[in-house]
């Protein structure tokens, strides 16, 4: 299904709609303040493996991002942080960046590998916060495969490569096309691991 949800005002029941599919198990294509991503319930193990197959990764090696609509769920999946890291977060977010935080044993077995680590994003989106607020937990999230630019950034498009793969591909728009900023927070000095869309002043 391709569903056009408005970007400044999304509409409850759109919205309805797309949270009832994700709580089923099913797959989204839904708009960040990046680009647009793929996601799914972070508790629906069959859909976090549907995602990995399209990505062709391995779930525990897989580099998936925890998608909150504010801090409230920072003490669920992420350990104990300092009262620096929570001031950093509180700063940069909502935005374009990921942080990489400790893990805690909240988070679903099947995405515990080695590191025990997750990447937390609190996008500057409406349509995105809404299906969490929604929702009343985060979505797990994975970024599109795609060799054109087109491919993840035209809902359309995006609709007619993925339509057999996904349950709803969300229309908010054209995505933008520079991913998030991402810094690892497990470390004493904050590590940049990939230069985004976020500016990084620290």
């Amino acid at each position: 299904m391709l569903l056009y949800i408005h970007p400044d005002n999304p509409q409850p029941r759109q919205i309805k709609t797309v949270v009832e599919t994700i709580q089923r198990g099913g797959i989204i294509i839904y708009p960040t303040d990046t680009i647009y991503g793929l996601g799914c319930d972070i508790f629906q193990h069959k859909a976090i493996e549907r995602i990995c197959w399209i990505k062709k990764v391995d779930p525990k090696k897989a580099q998936l991002s925890f998608i909150c609509s504010d801090l409230s769920h920072l003490s669920d999946y992420a350990k104990q942080i300092s009262t620096s890291t929570y001031r950093l977060l509180k700063e940069y977010l909502p935005g374009p960046y990921t942080f990489i935080l400790s893990a805690s044993k909240m988070v679903p077995k099947i995405l515990q590998s080695k590191k025990d680590t997750i990447g937390l994003r609190i996008p500057d989106n409406k349509i995105a916060r809404a299906i969490i607020e929604e929702l009343g937990r985060p979505i797990l999230s994975a970024s599109l495969p795609g060799e054109m630019i087109e491919d993840y950034t035209d809902p359309e498009i995006m609709y007619e490569n993925f339509s057999n793969e996904v349950d709803i591909v969300i229309d908010g728009g054209i995505g933008g096309t520079i991913p998030s900023t991402v810094i690892d927070c497990t470390k004493e000095k904050y590590e940049v691991i990939r230069m985004g869309a976020g500016e990084w002043k620290e």
